[in-house]
């Protein structure tokens, strides 16, 4: 799964040193807001998490709602992340929400949320970055991840959300592939642990404030390639769907992990056929990039089980259409298509 390599990357660097607190523990600002807010993204509705930040700050701060906005460009990146054409406005959303959260942070540097949200803006460049494969830009933004977080619990230990950036750190530092391990090195941070990583990475999800959806996402991550923990990870996945039921990835990554994990073709098929009847219903959000990812599947799948004749029905149909999304439709359909004659 590409999506999981530019996750993991995007955190790298979050790991603080040793800190001492110096402030009290104050959480972070409006929170129920924000993480409904955050919820609305996961659940890919992306122009309503645009329309509740008009209300959402004030009360809560522009800054956290400017890096919402980033997040929310960068999720709806990653439904289709071949398809370049959102670049560019997330590109100027993001550098606007670094910009004013390392303003706020100088502004008020003994704030510790100022500090997370640096971290979590430059947690959204970063994935892009590396998705892009500007990987030197990507660590140099790691780098400054873990600064800001190491800064934000510093002053507040118990801000569980930035904790959540440490436990991936923590976690992938020990687990990962040599690349990861060269990257920390390279910037001079610490080694891993991985028992402890996963434990934080959970007390995160149970415990923060805004980032439940996003740390569950991520720990069926590490379940599905380093735990072994694949029922597991289909657990969780299923929990998403139920949690944000419009978006299509979670049902999409479900087929995946039926096809890759299980090698269980029919479930995968049936796993897709269903994301087809919620896209031809309109029951998910950017319905017709779920309807051709669906179909893409469906042949695959119809292929290693030896229904050419339907597979190439299917793909035929899905050319005729001339799909622009996503953005690697095409080829693969035509690839399929080599397959099914």
């Amino acid at each position: 799964m590409t999506r999981v390599g530019v996750l993991v990357i995007a955190v790298l660097a979050a790991w603080p040193a040793a800190q001492t607190a110096h402030s009290s523990s104050g959480g972070l600002t409006s929170a129920a807001a924000i993480a409904a807010t955050y919820d609305t993204i996961l659940d890919a509705d992306f122009d309503g998490a645009r329309a509740q930040l008009l209300t959402v700050c004030p009360p809560g701060p522009a800054e956290a709602c400017r890096m919402l906005s980033a997040l929310a460009s960068w999720w709806e990146i990653s439904l289709d992340p071949a398809n370049t054409a959102l670049d560019a406005r997330f590109s100027r959303v993001v550098e606007q929400a670094i910009a004013e959260t390392e303003a706020w942070a100088k502004r008020e540097p003994r704030r510790p949320e100022a500090w997370f949200y640096v971290g979590a803006a430059y947690g959204a460049r970063v994935q892009w970055r590396v998705l892009r494969e500007e990987r030197l830009a990507a660590a140099r933004d790691g780098k400054r991840i873990k600064e800001a977080l190491e800064q934000a619990l510093a002053l507040d230990p118990a801000l569980h959300d930035a904790k959540f950036g440490v436990g991936m750190y923590r976690y992938y530092a020990d687990v990962g592939p040599a690349a990861l391990k060269w990257l920390r090195w390279v910037l001079l941070l610490p080694g891993g642990n991985r028992v402890d990583g996963l434990r934080q990475m959970t007390e995160a999800r149970d415990n923060g404030q805004v980032v439940r959806g996003e740390a569950d996402y991520q720990l069926h991550l590490a379940y599905l390639w380093y735990e072994k923990r694949s029922r597991e990870a289909l657990t969780i996945v299923r929990g998403l769907q139920q949690r944000y039921p419009h978006n299509p990835l979670f049902h999409d990554i479900e087929a995946e992990i039926h096809d890759k994990y299980f090698h269980d073709r029919k479930a995968s098929l049936a796993t897709s056929t269903r994301l087809l009847a919620l896209a031809e219903s309109g029951r998910v959000y950017h319905a017709d990039l779920a309807a051709v990812t669906a179909r893409l599947n469906i042949a695959t799948q119809l292929l290693a089980l030896g229904d050419r004749p339907r597979a190439h029905a299917i793909l035929t149909a899905l050319l005729a259409q001339r799909p622009s999304r996503p953005a690697d439709a095409i080829t693969r359909a035509q690839t399929l298509l080599a397959r099914a004659r």
